[in-house]
């Protein structure tokens, strides 16, 4: 498979048709009749039976209750048991219809008017509507609900401003016109509003199955819409998901049955998929690539990119809150080398955080070359001649955007020393190290961010706005500049306008250092030669409900 780079014209997306609504009035958004169910009926396998699918991965799921998650791993999961509002395109970000057919978007973009599918139903026999909808954003805006996460929902908080009560929370209300129809009313206009509504996390639950089991719970045994009906975790090990007959979408899932296999070397990986212990695997070493273009019973698939892999910098801990501590350490890091050595020609090194593959990525930055002389001279002026002592948090597992966590860590540790930087590398537990990296516990650290969205706002504000400080930002960098720009972004009326001010926020970034993007990788992925049908998507997860064997 081709490496897809996303376009602008696909990125920008339907949140900007308000801006084509002051013409013209409201807007209506409606699937053409072949939107759904345009796959090929596939010819059903001479042994006909049971189909099932076991996908090997590095890490299991932190949780199964999409609003308590942030992490790859779990949505990877969730994305099969439930659905959106809307969509977004087999391999792109472009927005499609799901559970809401249609839409309306009033002329000053405030107000938006979802139009439901109808014959939906949760799987636990519960209709889906928009009493429905109404109930899981109560959910997810309100603190007070006895429903709402205890930990927080913070891609609520980073995509919608906050919750509710929130001086800067866009959603003002949410209403069930009637059965199938509900109204989003905002406080201003947020330009990538129905963009962020095809994030996984904000996926609809049933409100029965939240309410009697309670979240906890729920976050072990999640009741969707979605193609797939969870039946089993094992933690550590599985997770078992069976085919949901009454799917909306006539004709799917084409499999019986769905296994997610937590197998945490790579190697290991392949090796079982290669044993036929395995069917499809993500984390594939770029360099076992060609090994598994050579071998006929395999096939190599390759992700379209939309990631960044990155160290950031605890900008509260010193001696991290200098920023001339921070850009030395962004000189002595060897780029280029880490790229090589651990990429296999699928990476580039990356010099902003928003990667190249989105718009409005700033093209005329050029990034700091390799210099330890530069580096060096940075921390005398800073007050460390002879360098510190620091703690690296290293990623545990194997993620899109770093293919070798710990490994990559090690090779930055080497660099460090040139400079007289002692970097002991700290690692531990998935779920605890993305927990303690939110609370702030950690000083200089490895992480990397998968696009959710294809729009600007996702990389930009969610990574580095101080009002996700406790969320996302996980460098706890508060720009002033920076935050006014990005809110002036999000409720642009123009794709060019925006444009404009994420360069600006892109010079801020460069020029501060609160992190140094290492790398925007292509992921390899592999499956046996009988698995059709499966289309990686950009933002490193998707549903399954196409994919087939023959």
């Amino acid at each position: 498979m081709k490496k897809r780079v996303l376009s602008a014209a696909m990125t920008s997306l339907l949140a900007l048709a308000m801006l084509l609504a002051g013409c013209s009035g409201s807007q209506t958004t409606q699937a053409p009749a072949e939107q759904q169910n345009t796959e090929t009926q596939a010819t059903e396998p001479a042994n006909a039976g049971p189909k099932q699918l076991i996908v090997g991965r590095g890490g299991d799921s932190v949780g199964l209750d999409p609003i308590a998650q942030t992490d790859g791993e779990s949505f990877k999961v969730t994305e099969n048991v439930f659905d959106t509002l809307v969509g977004y395109a087999e391999e792109s970000t472009e927005v499609v219809p799901s559970l809401a057919e249609k839409w309306e978007i009033s002329p000053d973009g405030l107000t938006y008017t979802f139009h439901l599918r109808s014959g939906v139903k949760f799987h636990d026999g519960t209709d889906f509507n928009a009493e429905a909808v109404k109930w899981n954003f109560e959910r997810w805006s309100d603190k007070n609900h006895p429903q709402h996460n205890k930990e927080g929902f913070e891609y609520y908080n980073d995509m919608f401003g906050g919750y509710k009560g929130d001086e800067t929370h866009v959603i003002k209300s949410v209403e069930a016109v009637d059965e199938l129809t509900v109204k989003f009313t905002l406080n201003r206009p947020l330009a990538p509003f129905i963009q962020n509504l095809g994030m996984s996390c904000f996926a609809i639950a049933s409100p029965k199955a939240v309410q009697e089991m309670g979240p906890e719970k729920f976050n072990e045994n999640p009741v969707g819409t979605g193609p797939f009906k969870f039946v089993e975790w094992k933690r550590n090990d599985t997770i078992t998901l069976e085919k949901n007959p009454d799917y909306w979408n006539a004709g799917f899932p084409k499999l019986d049955k769905l296994v997610f296999k937590v197998i945490p070397e790579n190697t290991a990986r392949l090796t079982a998929l290669t044993a036929g212990e395995i069917d499809l695997m993500d984390g594939l070493n770029p360099d076992d690539a060609q090994t598994v273009k050579d071998n006929s019973d395999l096939q190599l698939i390759l992700r379209p990119s939309m990631n960044l892999g990155f160290v950031g910098f605890n900008v509260e801990k010193k001696p991290l809150d200098n920023p001339k501590v921070r850009e030395a350490i962004a000189y002595a890091i060897n780029k280029p080398a880490i790229i090589e050595a651990f990429f296999a020609g699928l990476g580039e090194p990356a010099v902003n955080p928003l990667p190249p593959s989105i718009w409005g990525h700033n093209d005329n930055i050029k990034d700091r070359e390799f210099n330890i002389d530069k580096a060096k001279q940075l921390l005398a002026e800073a007050g460390y001649p002879n360098g510190f002592k620091i703690k690296f948090w290293a990623m545990p597992v194997a993620r899109p955007y770093m293919p070798d966590g710990v490994k990559i860590a090690e090779a930055i540790q080497q660099d460090l020393k040139k400079i007289g930087v002692e970097a002991e590398i700290v690692t531990m537990e998935w779920a605890t190290y993305l927990d303690k990296t939110k609370a702030g516990e950690q000083e200089m650290f490895m992480l990397g961010w998968t696009g959710d969205n294809g729009d600007p706002d996702n990389f930009l504000a969610t990574l580095l706005d101080k009002n996700n400080i406790g969320g996302n930002n996980r460098t706890r960098w508060a720009n002033e500049e920076a935050h006014k720009l990005l809110m002036a972004a999000q409720s642009a009326t123009t794709q060019e306008e925006r444009e404009k001010l994420y360069l600006q926020v892109q010079e801020i970034i460069f020029k501060d250092v609160p992190m140094v993007p290492l790398a925007h990788s292509t992921p390899a992925l592999a499956a046996k030669a009988n698995v059709i049908n499966y289309k990686p998507h950009p933002k490193g997860s998707e549903s399954l409900e196409k994919v087939d064997l023959k």
